[in-house]
Parts: C-alpha cells; sequence; structure tokens
C-alpha cells in the first residue's frame, strides 16, 4: 500500500517488522525488516510459516488457508501490545514441529535501517590494514521532508556520503558495503548511490510495457571514494540492492561477494480504486550490461554459503515469476577492475573458508538441512518419531561442539544446552544491540574484507582508473 511505501521510506514502522507471502495455503515469512521487533527477537527467519495467530494470551486462530492480508490484519496491532504466532519453522521435518513465540509490537524510528559505518582491523606481514564497512540494510528517502524543503532530509546517498568522508578521515585502506537482507527500496536512492563510486555514466536500464527503454545514470563526474571497493551480498538481496551490486560488477568498480541475489527484477506502481488500491507490475530492470536483474539475480563473484534455499526464498521459487531476458547494453566506461586476479581470489578465499570454524559449521548446517528436505517419510510410531528427533539433536549438537572445539570454547553436553545457550544470547542482543553480529556473520563481514586485501595487494593498484584507461563498450 501507500502508507507500506510511506513507512519504508521514511525508516518508520509499526507492527513486528516482517514481510510476508502467501504459499499454498500458508503464509511465509519472506524477509524480516532490519531493527523491527521481529529481526531483533531473533525468533522468525525467513521461510517460516506462520499457522496461527493469538491477541495477548487468547486462543490462536488458525490462519492456514486465510488470505494474505487477513494475516497482516491479525498480526498488526497498537504498539506495546503482544502478538503470538505459530510458527512452522523452515527446517520443520513434518508439520506438527511447530512453535509458539511472543513478539510485542512497537513503534520505532528506525535509525538502525539507516546506513551505519564501522572500520576493521587486520593483519598482513605485520602490518595492519584498516577497511571500512557500511552496512545498507535499505535504499531510503524521506520524499515528505524532502519535498517540504527540509534541508535535513535523511536518505540513503546522503547518509552514505557523510560515512564515506568520516572514514576517508579514518586513512581507510579499502571498502565494504554490505547489502545482505537489503530488500531494495528507492530506485532514485540506488541510482545517486552508484555514483558516488564512479565518474558518469548509466547506471540501470528501465524497459515499459511498450519496449521504451529509458537510460538512468550519474551524471556528476565527481567521485566521493575511488578506493578498492567490495560488495556483500545474499539472497535476500532485493531490487535497487541488485542494480546498485549488478552496476558495480559491470563497471568492474569491485567484486561482489556473497551468493545470488533475490532475482527481484520489476517495477510496480499502485494506482488509487474506490475501495483501495491496485498494485501493477509495469517495468522491468536491466543491468547496463543488457541482462536483467528479473528471476537470476545477480551472481557473486566469489561465493559464500548460501543459508537461504534458492527453491524456497527468491523470484525462481515463485510460480509465474517473470522470466530472465535481454535488451542491448547500453554504451559504458568499464574500469580495469580485478577481473584478472579473479581466478586467484577465489582460490585464497575458498582456503580461508575451508579452514575458518564458522565457515565449516555453515556448511555443515546446510548440508543437514538439504538432508531434512529429502525425507519424505515420517512415521506414526511414537518411539521411532522420538528416536527420529534425538538423533536429529545430536546431529546438531556435534556440528556445534565440532566449531566450539575449533574455536577452543567449552563443549556442550546436550542439544539443549545449546538451545539455552542460543536464548541467552538473544537476551544479550536485546539488551545491548552492539552484540547482535552472530559470529558466522561475523566470518563473511571479516572474509568480506580479506578478499578485498587480496584483490587491493594483489592488483598493487587503485582499481578506478582515470577516464582515459577506460574503454567504451
Amino acid at each position: 500500500t501507500s502508507e507500506n511505501f510511506n513507512i519504508n521510506m521514511s525508516l518508520s514502522l509499526e507492527g513486528i517488522g516482517a514481510v510476508l507471502q502467501a504459499e499454498d495455503e500458508y503464509t511465509k515469512i519472506v524477509r524480516l525488516v532490519p531493527a523491527g521487533p521481529a529481526e531483533k527477537s531473533k525468533l522468525l527467519k525467513p521461510g517460516d510459516r506462520i499457522v496461527g495467530v493469538a491477541q495477548g494470551n487468547d486462543d490462536f486462530v488458525d490462519v492456514i488457508g486465510w488470505r494474505i492480508d487477513e494475516v497482516v490484519d491479525l498480526i498488526r496491532g497498537p504498539k506495546n501490545s503482544t502478538v503470538r504466532l505459530q510458527v512452522l519453522p523452515a527446517s520443520a521435518v513434518d508439520e506438527n514441529q511447530t512453535k509458539v513465540i511472543s513478539i510485542v509490537r512497537q513503534t520505532i524510528k528506525l535509525e538502525e535501517q539507516a546506513a551505519q559505518k564501522r572500520v576493521l582491523t587486520l593483519t598482513r606481514d605485520n602490518k595492519p590494514y584498516k577497511v571500512g564497512v557500511i552496512k545498507l540494510p535499505t535504499f531510503y528517502a524521506d520524499f515528505a521532508a524532502m519535498q517540504a524543503g527540509d534541508p535535513n532530509y535523511r536518505s540513503t546517498t546522503r547518509d552514505v556520503a557523510r560515512l564515506l568522508e568520516e572514514l576517508k578521515n579514518e586513512k581507510i585502506d579499502g571498502l565494504v558495503v554490505d547489502l545482505r537482507n537489503n530488500g531494495g527500496g528507492s530506485l532514485t536512492e540506488a541510482n545517486s548511490l552508484i555514483g558516488l563510486f564512479i565518474e558518469t555514466g548509466p547506471t540501470v536500464q528501465v524497459k515499459n510495457a511498450n519496449n521504451e527503454v529509458e537510460l538512468m545514470g550519474d551524471p556528476d563526474s565527481a567521485v566521493a571514494y575511488d578506493g578498492p571497493l567490495v560488495v556483500m551480498t545474499n539472497r535476500l538481496s532485493a531490487s535497487a540492492a541488485e542494480i546498485f551490486a549488478g552496476a558495480i560488477q559491470d563497471y568492474g568498480r569491485g567484486l561482489v561477494v556473497g551468493s545470488t541475489t533475490f532475482g527481484k527484477g520489476t517495477v510496480q506502481s499502485l494506482r488509487p480504486l474506490n475501495h483501495g488500491e491496485l498494485k501493477l507490475t509495469e517495468a522491468k530492470f536491466y543491468r547496463i550490461s543488457g541482462a536483467s536483474t528479473q528471476h537470476k539475480g545477480v551472481d557473486a563473484d566469489i561465493n559464500f554459503p548460501n543459508i537461504f534455499s534458492s527453491s524456497d526464498i527468491g523470484e525462481s521459487s515463485l510460480e509465474n515469476a517473470l522470466a530472465w531476458d535481454t535488451i542491448p547494453p547500453a554504451r559504458y566506461l568499464p574500469y580495469s577492475g580485478f577481473s584478472r586476479h579473479l581466478a586467484q581470489l577465489k582460490e585464497k578465499s575458498q582456503r580461508r573458508q575451508a579452514s575458518d570454524p564458522d565457515f565449516q559449521y555453515l556448511n555443515a548446517q546446510i548440508a543437514l538441512a538439504e538432508s531434512l528436505k529429502k525425507e519424505t517419510v515420517i512415521s506414526l510410531n511414537e518411539e521411532k518419531r522420538k528416536a527420529e528427533q534425538e538423533a536429529l539433536d545430536n546431529k546438531r549438537l556435534a556440528i556445534e561442539n565440532t566449531r566450539r572445539a575449533a574455536k577452543g570454547q567449552e563443549l556442550l553436553k546436550t542439544w539443549r544446552e545449546a538451545e539455552d545457550q542460543n536464548e541467552e544470547d538473544q537476551a544479550d542482543e536485546l539488551a545491548d544491540p552492539s552484540k547482535k553480529e552472530k559470529p558466522e556473520d561475523e566470518a563473511f563481514v571479516k572474509e568480506a574484507a580479506e578478499i578485498l586485501l587480496d584483490a587491493s595487494l594483489s592488483a598493487n593498484e587503485v582499481p578506478v582508473q582515470s577516464v582515459a584507461k577506460r574503454k567504451a563498450k
């Protein structure tokens, strides 16, 4: 709705902060809004299915088979009120493995959805290197404040430009832009943000239903940051995030690391009706290379473990999703980039990932989840079911203890201990938001920074070259 659009653009949210989608008779969680109550609770994950909703201590209402808007109406409510959800986890082996979670609805000024920065220090040959990290959960712009003439209105590009100046003053050796879980937002902001990292040129192509192609671009030759650049993505990076990552990749301006993005390459608009609004898909995005982002998304140059199943999350998982296609490329001038070093960079990253306890942990978790999805028979014998669940808990415990042993941490005796520890960690994270990064998430950021240093030191040059050293395509 137009209300939801304004909420997302102005960084304010009321509710639990979850994007939902109908799938068969279920309501599935597609993604969690960064810094929203659901994301902070750490109790919901993309792919989970909501089967029941209760207000406070009231009885549950079975919502299997309900329309998505009816489920949303039940979940939404006044701030500071509690909603209980009966959830079937994405990893559940059978439909009886539901869990009940409670979330307090909030009205929040989502400062945590705005761009944020930090600096990692890595050491190579006893020399310290500073890598700046800008986390960008969404592409936002406070259009109401802008139209009202507020000179201090918030936007992605304005905030990132300010952060870049601060990072340059800290003498960073390279930059990682973290677009993981970024579901998109303002196309205008994606276009202008690309302009902070390139001199001039096209950024994205938009083709409407009449096959007319509009070329958006950066006319300003000023560059806010011209140093080594890496962009992080995952399966939940969508829409405007894919446009940014695709443009950086097409220009050779930086490397994209992580996993293939969502594949949301369509443009929607809202048309008013007497009793509501109609959302129409009226155009498609195309990269400057001519390739659509629809369905296929943007592939990473160097892959990390993909914790989100592409068969459950992304445009390619949806029935009747528009297909991938191409149009003629735009005329643009690429940078020299890191392409000639890519094979070497992949090899170095794979070696680090293979020996890293957190990457090993993730790969083991992914393998276990894939094996569970292949199980199609469930016993109705109670004792056998209990034995199967105990065997599964033991597998999970072994994976957790393998990581703990590699890190020199105390081993756990039961899976229940691991669950209790997880609940304690979640409570700590709610009390202190600075602790919200999981070890495996932090491992991704650190590996992105390592790749950036590999690339920078291998190239032995700043990847952005003068216009004279760029070739027209």
